[in-house]
């Protein structure tokens, strides 16, 4: 057998759609010749156009073959604008654009239809109506009474086509003042904001992503350069004036191994460095510290910032005023220049010579000179 498959072999024919030719011929049952044309998309969806005297029957014929849903009600203007297309380039010179009334889907002969959207909610399957609205009058019948959920619908259809709903119970406005003229949504209407000012995302055009890249991209490549080089001067060590500083620097740098990697490794190898260095720092400030020993105090002694009470140092008598005023008592009253620079610095109390004759230890300072040089006291 050859591997090579034939291309004569016939192509297989699309599936049917049972359930939606059902349909059409549970409605054709029920309003006959009223069913002017339709549209199936097997699997898809059902277009089905209707006679304009037997659009109230289509609402109940269906309603009783299980289509129990109203989705919505509206209307469309086939009339080509005289007036162009919104988004048309008001700089370029306009196309050419056909006159001819054409409709959609399953046809139509009046340039206003009336479509309403149904569902079957049980077998999950919807149909769109259509029906043709002559001209004069330009109505077709309500259907208000069948599906409730209709009555806003023709209200907004009248308001903004000027189509009207015989059986209506209330046409009044939803959107539009009472004694506004004109109706917004037949092609005719001059849309006066669109004249003044065209479609913004005519006269708004954004540039296209490849082309914004393109003008960014220079200015990427500026601000990375100034970057760069921001970055080159804040590397390099500012000079410092202390020779010791600078001393210690250079021996660390001399010091420190090269380091290659990726930047993570580098930044972490360079912290554990830095730790090392710091923790040297201190020992060694450490170890340059002299060693101060305390002197002990005897108990009773007084210190530099204990107080001192004045009462009490009279009451004491020489030996405290002397353990107070340690000078004073270190200085004999008949020392001289000499005598006094040969002094130690440190002189107990008890040491003080007896000067005053009643056997007071107490020392008292030499009287300064006054006298001018070459005068006699």
């Amino acid at each position: 057998m050859s591997d090579v498959t034939s291309t004569d072999a016939p192509v297989a024919e699309l599936p049917g759609d049972g359930l939606r030719e059902s349909i059409v011929d549970d409605l054709r049952r029920h309003i006959g010749d009223g069913l002017v044309d339709f549209l199936l998309k097997p699997q898809d969806d059902l277009w089905i156009r209707v006679a304009t005297d037997k659009w109230a029957a289509t609402g109940r014929a269906l309603q009783s073959m299980g289509f129990e849903y109203f989705c919505f009600l509206s209307a469309i203007d086939w009339k080509p604008s005289p007036f162009g297309r919104g988004e048309d380039d008001p700089t370029e010179p306009p196309p050419e654009r056909k006159t001819e009334v054409v409709q959609g889907y399953a046809g139509g002969e009046t340039r206003f239809q009336v479509f309403a959207r149904l569902t079957d909610v049980r077998r999950h399957v919807g149909v769109t109506l259509k029906v043709d609205v002559p001209d004069d009058p330009l109505a077709i019948d309500s259907w208000h009474a069948i599906y409730a959920g209709a009555n806003w619908h023709e209200r907004e259809t009248h308001e903004m086509y000027g189509i009207s709903f015989p059986g209506h119970p209330d046409l009044r406005n939803i959107y539009l003042p009472t004694e506004f003229e004109g109706y917004p949504l037949r092609k005719d209407f001059p849309l006066l904001a669109r004249i003044v000012k065209p479609w913004p995302g005519i006269v708004d055009v954004e540039p296209m992503p490849a082309a914004e890249e393109a003008e960014e991209a220079p200015a990427a490549d500026a601000a990375g350069s100034a970057a760069a080089a921001d970055a080159s001067a804040d590397s390099v060590s500012p000079q410092t004036t202390d020779s010791a500083d600078l001393a210690d620097t250079e021996t660390e740098t001399a010091s420190a191994p090269s380091v290659t990697g990726t930047a993570d490794e580098v930044e972490a190898i360079a912290d554990a460095v830095a730790d090392e260095a710091h923790s040297a720092d201190e020992v060694a400030a450490d170890a340059d510290a002299p060693d101060v020993e305390a002197e002990p105090i005897e108990p009773g002694t007084p210190t530099a910032d204990s107080p001192v009470d004045a009462e009490s140092t009279e009451d004491a008598g020489p030996e405290s005023e002397a353990a107070v005023h340690p000078e004073s008592a270190a200085v004999p009253a008949d020392a001289t220049e000499e005598t006094v620079a040969d002094a130690p610095d440190h002189v107990a109390p008890d040491a003080a010579p007896d000067t005053s004759g009643s056997g007071s230890p107490t020392a008292e300072r030499p009287e300064p000179d006054t006298n001018l040089p070459g005068e006699t006291p």
